[in-house]
């Protein structure tokens, strides 16, 4: 792949995104729910007055919502990654220049997921605030930050693979909210406990928020990432092939 190629397409697409107004509501609406949620967890929590439970479970207690904030805000921000440009037709002149599938599949990820990382950095506030009340354990947070990513890309990948796939963005988002909702899902416990113990299991491995909490625990396993990035790279691949079918 040449890097050129790529940065060429990442530079479009973030200038896009930078000069669309739905961008910005999106990343506000995001922010506004996330910190809602922080503050209200702290009141919850009642965290000053319990500091044995805040310098060890604190992304525990402050960062669950945000795979669920993703599910929605991930689908928003990849709605349109392919499905304009095949409403418009330009992704046949796109396609048509000396740009491989893969350069321009990587570039249009790598742009969203740099929306992602902009929606997700004034979270770090949330961190600093914290410090004012005692000492959390940073390699948690690090870690927790860690699992944030690599979730977001494991969805990104998915939410542009469904944009290949229909040249309508309403379509793309519903159908990307739906899958990565089911995915989350899976590892809600409540549905756990209703199952068979041999699907249990099989329904955690599956679900990608199973590996993103080991990883926001401080556990990172090889196969909780390998299963994120793994995810990510078989949904470009699949993007590839739904790309190539255009050209016959």
């Amino acid at each position: 792949m040449n890097l050129t190629n790529i940065f060429t397409i990442f530079k479009r697409e973030l200038r896009y995104n930078i000069n669309s107004s739905v961008a910005y509501i999106i990343i506000v609406v995001f922010l506004l729910i996330s910190s809602w949620t922080f503050t209200n967890l702290l009141f919850l929590f009642n965290i000053v007055s319990i500091r044995p439970i805040f310098e060890t479970s604190i992304p525990q207690l402050i960062y669950p919502p945000i795979p669920l904030l993703l599910v929605i805000f991930i689908p928003a921000i990849t709605m349109r990654t392919f499905s304009e440009e095949m409403k418009s037709g330009s992704i046949e002149l796109l396609l048509t220049k000396p740009i491989s599938d893969y350069e321009i599949i990587v570039g249009k990820y790598l742009s969203a997921l740099a929306i992602t990382l902009f929606a997700l950095a004034p979270t770090i506030v949330y961190v600093f605030s914290l410090y004012f009340m005692g000492s959390p354990e940073i390699g948690i947070i690090i870690s927790t930050y860690i699992g944030i990513i690599l979730l977001s890309g494991f969805y990104i990948g998915l939410g542009i693979l469904i944009s290949s796939l229909s040249e309508h963005q309403v379509v793309s988002f519903i159908i990307s909210f739906l899958l990565m909702f089911v995915l989350f899902l899976l590892n809600l416990e409540w549905l756990l406990t209703k199952m068979p113990n041999f699907l249990v299991n099989i329904f955690e491995y599956l679900g990608p928020n199973f590996h993103f909490s080991n990883i926001a625990r401080g556990v990172i396993d090889s196969r909780n990432v390998i299963y994120l990035l793994s995810g990510t790279v078989i949904s470009v691949m699949l993007t590839r092939v739904s790309l190539e079918r255009r050209k016959w």
